[in-house]
């Protein structure tokens, strides 16, 4: 599913592999985490009282917040998800981890859509992607 830099690098002392939300990310992450033999954290629409809450937005679904949960200072991490489009909601989970002072470390995906800038925005971002396949066309 991942190259071996991006399932070498959630290896790291610390690491686990917090994916994004919704059942599409589910499956992939599980997989990885086995895969690795490493711990991973679900990302939900559901806002509880846990410690390391962190919020995050998915701008293009119907119900934007989303919280992921034990989020702690210098926990690295390779984020998880099905497909990546835009690169908005990884961007601004990115952000937001960073921000509660965790690492991400790359974000890996089953499929990829060329076509809609994701890439570069997680470039800028110093989050680099892998991807298993892609979509490529004109936007």
């Amino acid at each position: 599913m991942a190259t071996p830099s991006a399932a070498g690098a959630g290896r790291a002392r610390g690491s686990g592999l917090p994916p994004r939300q919704d059942a599409g990310g589910i499956l992939p992450t599980v997989s990885l985490a086995g895969a690795a033999h490493l711990p991973y954290k679900i990302a939900w629409k559901l806002h509880l009282p846990l410690d390391g809450a962190v919020r995050f937005s998915e701008p293009h679904a119907m119900r934007t917040d989303v919280f992921a949960y034990g989020i702690t200072p210098g926990q690295r991490m390779v984020l998880v998800d099905d497909e990546i489009t835009t690169g908005r909601t990884l961007a601004d989970l990115t952000c937001r981890l960073r921000e509660a002072g965790a690492v991400p470390l790359a974000a890996v995906c089953l499929v990829e859509d060329t076509t809609r800038g994701a890439r570069d925005l997680l470039t800028g971002l110093d989050l680099p992607l892998v991807s298993l396949t892609t979509i490529e066309g004109t936007a």
